[in-house]
C-alpha cells in the first residue's frame, strides 16, 4: 500500500469581500472566481501552467455556469490542459473542494491543485414558474404563428411573478436565521454574547489589517482593495440598538444584522501541492492540510440545522487522537454569532456529548484567546461557496510564522451540515 504524502498548502489568495449590491453589482461568479484565481496563477508564477486539477464551485449559481471552474481556470490563464471540477456543499464547497483535492495528493494521484468557490448575491438568478418557462419552451420550438398563438394558450399575467432567491430549507420551511433563533434560544445564548462575539470579530479583522497581515492575500477587482464590511469602530452600544433581523414578532429574538453576517459577494482560492512539487518551483509551503471530516444531522427533527459541525469536529479528533488542549488556534466560521456560541456550549455539555457525539466526557472548554484571532465571517463577510478557501488561507498564513502550532476549522453548512479540517505548522 502506498504510503500518504503530506499535503502542502502553498498559499492563496482572494479578492476583497463586498456587501451584496455594492462593489461587485455588475460581477458574475464566473469574473470573481476567475479573479482570484489569476491572482493565485500570479502569485505563484503559475499562468499558463497545467494544474493537476481546479475544483470549485458556487452556492447561488446560475444554468449559464454549469462549467464554472473549468471556465474561470481558462479565464484565469491557466494552461488549458488543467481540468476543472465544479462542485458544491452549501458554505463548505471550496473547504471541502481543498480536502477532496488534498485526499487525491495525498494518495499520489495528482501533485498540485487549486480549491476555490465564488457567490454573488448581487447577480442571483430570479426565475419565472414551471408553467410560463414550459410556454417560453414551445414558443422556441414553434414553426408557424399558429403554434406560437398555441403556445400561450390560457396565459395569465401571474404567471409572470418571479421566483426570488431565497434561503429556506426545503424540508423546514425555515430560513437559517430562523433556524438559528432555535438554536440560540434552546441553548440560553443572550443577545449580549452574541453582540460581543461581533465587536470582537470586527475588532480582530481591523486589527489584522493595521498589521498587514492580508497586504499579500488579497487581489483587487472592481476597484475594491479590502473587505468592504470591516468596521474598526464597531461597539456594543451601537450593536445593541438594532432590531431583531429573523424574529421580529415574539419580543425574544436576539438575531440582527450586526451579529449574523451580511449577503456577501466574493470569491477567494488556495493552492495544494505535494512537498516535490512545491518544492522543484521553488515555492513556500505555508502550512499542512492534515486531515477533513463531513458530518450531518437530522435537523427536520429536531437537532440544531447549524450544530452538525460539533459533530465532524469530535470524530476528526477521536480519529486524530487529539483534544482540544492539542489545538493551538480555531477558526470557525461565524455564520451567525449565535452558531459559534451554540457550537462552543454544546462541546462544553456532559449531556450533548454523551447523547450526540457519543463520548463519556465533554470536549471541553476553549479558550476565547485561541478563536479566531484575526477576525471571521461576521467582520469580513460569507460569500457562501468563497468562505471555506479564506478561511484555510488564513490559517495556513496564521501557521506559517510559528512553528509546531496546530488549527482547527470548523464550518457550519445549510441542509444540517458541517466540514472541518486540521491544519498543522510546516516546522
Amino acid at each position: 500500500m502506498t504510503e500518504l504524502r503530506k499535503v502542502a498548502i502553498v498559499g492563496s489568495a482572494r479578492i476583497p469581500f463586498a456587501r451584496g449590491h455594492t462593489a461587485y453589482a455588475d460581477e458574475t461568479n464566473l469574473s470573481m472566481l476567475a479573479t482570484a484565481i489569476g491572482g493565485l496563477a500570479d502569485k505563484y508564477g503559475l499562468k499558463g501552467e497545467k494544474i493537476d486539477e481546479v475544483m470549485a464551485g458556487a452556492v447561488i449559481g446560475h444554468s449559464r455556469d454549469f462549467n464554472l471552474a473549468r471556465e474561470a481556470l481558462l479565464d484565469a490563464g491557466l494552461s488549458p490542459r488543467t481540468p476543472g471540477t465544479t462542485m458544491q456543499i452549501a458554505c463548505g464547497t471550496s473547504l471541502q473542494a481543498a480536502l477532496t483535492l488534498g485526499a487525491k495528493i495525498a494518495a499520489g494521484e495528482i501533485e498540485s491543485g487549486i480549491a476555490a468557490g465564488s457567490d454573488s448575491v448581487s447577480d442571483s438568478p430570479v426565475v419565472f414558474g414551471t408553467k410560463f418557462a414550459h410556454r417560453m419552451i414551445g414558443l422556441s420550438k414553434a414553426r408557424s404563428l399558429g403554434e406560437r398563438f398555441k403556445a400561450f394558450k390560457g396565459f395569465s399575467f401571474g404567471e409572470l411573478k418571479p421566483v426570488a432567491p431565497s434561503t429556506q430549507e426545503p424540508r423546514t420551511g425555515l430560513s437559517m436565521g430562523q433556524h438559528c433563533e432555535l438554536m440560540a434560544r434552546e441553548w440560553g445564548i443572550s443577545r449580549k454574547a452574541q453582540d460581543e462575539l461581533a465587536v470582537a470579530s470586527h475588532r480582530n479583522a481591523a486589527r489584522a489589517y493595521d498589521e498587514g497581515f492580508h497586504d499579500d492575500l488579497l487581489v483587487p477587482c472592481a476597484g475594491l482593495v479590502r473587505d468592504n464590511n470591516v468596521r474598526a469602530d464597531a461597539n456594543l452600544d451601537k450593536m445593541s440598538t438594532l432590531k431583531p433581523a429573523f424574529d421580529k414578532t415574539s419580543g425574544h429574538g436576539t438575531l440582527t444584522a450586526a451579529n449574523s453576517t451580511p449577503l456577501t459577494d466574493g470569491a477567494s482560492a488556495v493552492l495544494l501541492a505535494s512537498e516535490d512539487w512545491a518544492r522543484a518551483r521553488g515555492l513556500p509551503v505555508l502550512a499542512y492540510l492534515t486531515m477533513g471530516r463531513v458530518a450531518g444531522n437530522d435537523f427536520a427533527h429536531g437537532e440544531g440545522l447549524l450544530m452538525a459541525p460539533t459533530i465532524a469536529v469530535s470524530e476528526l479528533l477521536a480519529r486524530a487522537g487529539l483534544g482540544f488542549d492539542d489545538i493551538d488556534y480555531f477558526e470557525l466560521h461565524e455564520a451567525f454569532a449565535a452558531q459559534v456560541l451554540c457550537t462552543l456550549r454544546a462541546w462544553n455539555d456532559a449531556q450533548y456529548c454523551k447523547d450526540v457525539l457519543g463520548r463519556d466526557s465533554v470536549l471541553g472548554p476553549i479558550d476565547p484567546a485561541k478563536i479566531n484571532v484575526k477576525g471571521s465571517s461576521l467582520a469580513y463577510g460569507h460569500p457562501f461557496a468563497a468562505t471555506g478557501a479564506r478561511i484555510l488561507g488564513l490559517t495556513a498564513k496564521l501557521l506559517s510564522t510559528q512553528p509546531g502550532k496546530r488549527a482547527l476549522i470548523s464550518v457550519c453548512t445549510a441542509g444540517g451540515m458541517g466540514v472541518t479540517a486540521l491544519v498543522e505548522s510546516a516546522a
